[in-house]
Order: C-alpha cells, then structure tokens, then sequence
C-alpha cells in the first residue's frame, strides 16, 4: 500500500495520479469540495452564448454546473487540466458533452493555453493557482486567451489552505491569496478583489479579476 505522507500528497493534491492517493484525492474532492467548486461556476456569470474555461477541473464537477448556463447552441465550454487522471475521469463523466462538441478537455498547463487571442468570456478555477510553477505567467496566459472585459473567478476555503499550510502542506507554494491577487494586477487584470461567501454552511472566499485590455 502507498504510504501517505506531506511530500506525496501535496504533490497528488496539485497533480493527482491514478494511485491509493489519487483516488482518496479524487473523493475529496467530490465530497468535500463539491460546493467552493460549483459556487466558482455560479459566480462568473455565465451566459447562454458564452465561451467559458475552467483551470483545474478535477473531477468535473464546475464542468457540470457550468454546463447548466451554456444552453444557446453557440455555448462552449472548455476545461484545462494537466492531470491525465483527472482528465480521464472528467471525461468519463462528460462523455456525452465531449462527443456532441460542446465541451472540450484539454490535457496541459496554464502557461500554455491551446486557445486563440481573446477567445474566452468567462474563467473560473477552485483551490488552483498555488500550484501554478508562476503566477505572473499564468495569470498573463489566462489574460491573453479572454476578451475584454472578461470575467474570471476563483474559490477556495482560505481556513482549510492555512490549516493544511499550519500541517507543512504546499511548502514552497504561493498559496496567499493577496500574493495571486497582486500577480493578476501587475498582469494587466482590473477590478481584483476578493469576498467572503457562505452556502450550505459552509465558508469560502472568491476572487474577481476582470481582463482589461
């Protein structure tokens, strides 16, 4: 059996594997992350006619309630993921998306988006950019590929990151908030803030950026 330690798991947490750990990861995430996840999809304002990007989806469930807004047939939604693990299971849950062209599963980095200038409305991610390799450089390859005036959102549970931070996890990671905040201002966003939210009792944080072009 994988014997579970700081130093693998937080690798498994930023790049799940198809192991003991990245099942137990992959459960986690649908249990106990489920609504921080969907909530980021809920709050950036999708539109029916929309091209939107999830960054990091995981299992696919902020691909499933984004899903649930891109009901004009021009709609598209794309999801990008370096995890093939992730990739493979998210896929299984969107086949019948993936196979008609509605949604398309990108297996590869924030730093190196496969999508046009100014192509994407709306981007949202969930507890992702502290395991981005550069904040400015993602940030500025998220800011390349959106529109003017695009709306991007992130969530997370900033207690449960400075928890697991208080245990040793994501040593040597950019996790704070306001460090990721101050890479989409010098990156060209506008409009960067964050809020504290709640739903279903349970406490989260969102941060808004707009593209400024």
């Amino acid at each position: 059996m994988q014997k579970l330690t700081k130093i693998n798991l937080e690798q498994c947490l930023g790049h799940p594997t198809r192991s003991l750990i990245g099942w137990l990861v992959k459960g986690f995430l649908v249990k106990k992350n489920w609504i921080v996840e969907v909530k980021a999809a809920n709050l950036a304002q999708i539109q029916p006619n929309n091209t939107v990007l999830e960054v990091g989806f995981g299992p696919g469930l902020g691909l499933q309630e984004a899903l649930r807004y891109l009901t004009d047939s021009t709609g598209m939604l794309y999801g990008l993921d370096y995890s093939e693990y992730m990739h493979k299971t998210a896929s299984r849950r969107l086949q019948k998306q993936i196979t008609s062209g509605k949604v398309q599963l990108i297996l590869g980095s924030v730093e190196d988006i496969p999508l046009p200038d100014s192509s994407v409305d709306r981007v949202f991610h969930c507890n992702c950019y502290y395991f981005w390799p550069d904040l400015k450089k993602g940030s500025a390859e998220l800011l390349r590929v959106m529109k003017p005036e695009a709306l991007m959102v992130t969530t997370l549970r900033l207690n449960t990151v400075k928890t697991g931070v208080s245990f040793g996890l994501l040593r040597g990671k950019v996790w704070q908030p306001e460090l990721y905040m101050e890479a989409l201002q010098a990156t060209g966003f506008k409009d960067v803030h964050m809020k504290e939210m709640e739903d279903l009792g349970i406490k989260f944080n969102a941060i808004f950026a707009t593209a400024s072009k």
